[in-house]
């Protein structure tokens, strides 16, 4: 079994599908909205809706995955050969015996998420769904940033709206407004289609009452507390970040090498 071992977390809508997984050992994924890499996965853990009362918006089970291969849908569901989906295709993802966790992995504000493909390490070593994300080591690095500091954010959050659709690297919700914090890899985002896109969404954004902060990787990587005051400031000039059983959260205004947290009660931590 080893640390780095793929890993795909997928969503569990309901109690029927739980039950299978449990008893007949095996998930359905639709190939056509299929995450990529799903034939190299080792592991699977389900993530749990609303439909699961005191279990929602976590994960609690998981498995190994032992066969991955491409079938109808009216193969696996015999019974509803007259389902308006009978004849697309679906990947059966054949496990192992469901193990549950001894502490769920939470999502704090109770997000819909769509597929997340991670490794086993950080599985085993997380307590949040935003510790999960594997896509980016800069992302990763200003996510241990905000969590060194207590920024709460969520990763990879989806802002859509008719036709526009459009993935965070980090989402802050503020009192008085809301924070688009984003990594731009030096590389790509110098480009010039890229540079145009990225103009593009934040306009965007801005128009419905985003903030967007755009950080470089040569900035998080050499100038780590003064992307962290930016946000910070940010933060402040949005009234705090909401918490959902505590007054909005705040920091103390000082230069970008060293600002300090205040507690909840604006006292000096």
């Amino acid at each position: 079994m080893k640390p780095d071992s793929l890993m795909l977390i997928a969503i569990m809508n309901n109690k029927r599908d739980l039950h299978i997984a449990r008893t007949q050992h095996w998930y359905r994924i639709p190939v056509k909205s299929a995450p990529k890499k799903l034939e190299e996965m080792s592991y699977i853990a389900f993530y749990q809706t609303k439909a699961f009362g005191d279990q929602k918006w976590s994960i609690n089970y998981w498995a190994e995955i032992e066969n991955c291969s491409i079938v109808e849908r009216k193969d696996l569901m015999p019974l509803e050969n007259d389902h308006p989906r009978a004849d697309e295709q679906y990947y059966k993802v054949e496990i192992g015996d469901l193990k549950q966790l001894p502490i769920p992995i939470i999502s704090k504000r109770g997000r819909r998420i769509v597929f997340i493909p991670t490794t086993l390490e950080k599985f085993r070593a997380a307590k949040e769904i935003n510790d999960l994300f594997n896509e980016s080591p800069l992302e990763d690095k200003l996510w241990y940033g905000f969590k060194e500091n207590e920024i709460a954010a969520e990763r990879q959050y989806y802002v859509s709206e008719k036709k526009a659709n459009y993935c965070l690297d980090f989402a802050i919700f503020c009192e008085k407004g809301k924070v688009d914090v984003e990594c731009n890899g030096d590389k790509w985002h110098n480009q010039p289609e890229y540079v145009e896109r990225d103009k593009e969404r934040s306009n965007f954004l801005t128009s419905r009452g985003w903030s967007v902060l755009r950080f470089t990787s040569t900035k998080i990587n050499n100038s780590m507390p003064d992307c962290l005051y930016k946000v910070k400031n940010t933060v402040n000039n949005l009234g705090g970040i909401s918490m959902a059983d505590a007054k909005p959260r705040s920091f103390e205004e000082e230069d970008s090498n060293g600002p300090h947290q205040l507690d909840l009660f604006g006292e000096e931590l």
